[in-house]
């Protein structure tokens, strides 16, 4: 995972099935990574630093997971970047695993959403499924303050979700 954070989906891939032997976790900030390699199984590789600085070979991982990492990466020339090392890191007949917002947040200037057209743009050879997830977060935390069941019925409008899930395939 780009952008691991305190380790949080690594956990979730454990409980998922998947074995720790197989994770590496990259994360920039370095409490974090503190964090991170605390929280997680020691058999899961925590790499701190830039991820455009990663030393690991190309074709290297099956599935590479970053959420909400390039929302927060304002620098669009940055974006590009990223994007080129992460299709590197993945092997053909692999993917690159992607949950982040696609409206900018009115009341957060430090992050920026990124629209299914700039997603192709970033990832011009993958083959793309995505599904639209999450109910715009302001919303659910209005409706559920009503009543929780709300939530589920919000959710329903594919138009109040910001956030989606998609699928990144790397041809073989």
């Amino acid at each position: 995972e780009i952008g691991c954070g305190t380790g949080l989906n690594l956990l979730k891939f454990v409980e998922l099935g998947f074995n720790p032997k197989n994770i590496i976790g990259n994360e920039l900030l370095h409490d974090r990574a503190l964090d991170a390699k605390k929280n997680v199984p020691k058999e899961i590789k925590i790499l701190e630093g830039n991820a455009l600085d990663l030393d690991l070979p190309n074709d290297f991982f099956d599935i590479v997971f970053q959420s909400t990492v390039f929302s927060s990466i304002l620098n669009i020339n940055f974006r590009k970047e990223l994007s080129l090392k992460l299709w590197q890191l993945v092997k053909p007949g692999g993917g690159i695993l992607w949950y982040d917002f696609t409206y900018n947040n009115p009341s957060n200037k430090d992050v920026s959403g990124i629209k299914l057209k700039v997603l192709k743009q970033l990832f011009p050879e993958g083959k793309m499924k995505f599904w639209r997830l999450t109910l715009a977060p302001p919303i659910g935390r209005l409706v559920v303050k009503i009543h929780p069941s709300l939530y589920t019925f919000f959710n329903i409008f594919p138009f109040l979700k910001t956030h989606v899930l998609c699928w990144i395939e790397k041809k073989e």
